[in-house]
């Protein structure tokens, strides 16, 4: 008996233990903005709660969710096949959660005269068969490609949407986070990035993708190529304080802040 509480303690050690009224969560930066403000309006709403919050990527805060350090991963795309089988075999049971949707705009320098690319353009740039804005109509300018990083789930969905699994050129920058492909593509003049509908600015220009700009409407009905859905992980069904924050982000309160961070509401 006295071995088997040793082992029982040795677990328990391990094991991660969050307060009764504090929420956990990480992962990308896309959702990064929704999730922090959905967490100040929550609390303001709800006192006793504590709602910690940080990005790093969509894989980052998946890898997390298995490792048992938070209680939700916030992801710019749906888990993969190989993540939800690591996640099983770690006694995990990823439970996904829309709250959002999005459409990744493709941006480049506001003076660039590009207005409209094909996605098989975005991709013969990104892949490095073409390579001067004057092959598109454009300056006789270099085109700079700018990335986000592997760890990023939009780079997972730009892959997979406007890439189709081709590999992305290695003169590409590959960047950590949506503010700095803004900031590079603002201060570029040759370049190009990618990012979530909330973080484009002035300073940038969206081109519209196979003649579509992403809007509430093409973002909904997919007729924008690059649409997709934000999610929240759990572990499990979400209940307790969590299935409440996730409630409240679901629910009409919550869905004004998704608009007002720049991105589109469920319904």
């Amino acid at each position: 008996m006295k071995k088997y509480l040793i082992i029982l303690l040795s677990i328990m050690a391990v094991l991660p233990v969050f307060a009764q009224n504090t929420i956990t969560c990480s992962g990308s930066t896309t959702v990064l903005p929704i999730a922090q403000a959905a967490a100040e309006a929550f609390m303001d709403k709800y006192p006793s709660m504590n709602v910690s919050v940080r990005g790093g990527g969509s894989g980052v805060g998946i890898a997390a969710l298995q490792n048992g350090t938070v209680q939700i991963a916030n992801s710019s795309r749906r888990i993969k096949s190989k993540e939800l089988s690591q996640s099983k075999s770690k006694g995990i049971n990823p439970t996904g959660y829309a709250i959002a949707n999005d459409g990744i705009a493709v941006i480049v320098h506001k003076n660039n005269p590009v207005k409209d690319l094909t996605v098989k353009q975005i991709q013969d740039i990104y892949t490095g068969k073409i390579k001067n804005w004057s092959q598109l109509g454009g300056a006789n300018s270099p085109i700079v490609i700018i990335s986000r990083d592997v760890a990023s789930g939009t780079f997972e969905v730009f892959n997979d949407k406007a890439l189709k699994g081709a590999k992305v050129d290695a003169s590409a920058q590959m960047l950590a986070s949506n503010n700095a492909i803004v900031t590079t593509v603002s201060t570029t003049p040759g370049a190009i990035g990618y990012v979530g509908l909330g973080y484009v600015s002035a300073d940038v220009k969206i081109v519209t993708v196979n003649k579509v700009i992403p809007s509430e409407k093409s973002v909904k009905d997919a007729s924008y190529p690059l649409s997709r859905k934000l999610y929240m992980y759990t572990n499990g069904k979400a209940t307790g304080n969590i299935a409440q924050f996730l409630g409240f982000i679901q629910g009409a309160e919550g869905q004004k802040i998704v608009e007002s961070q720049g991105f589109i509401p469920l319904n």
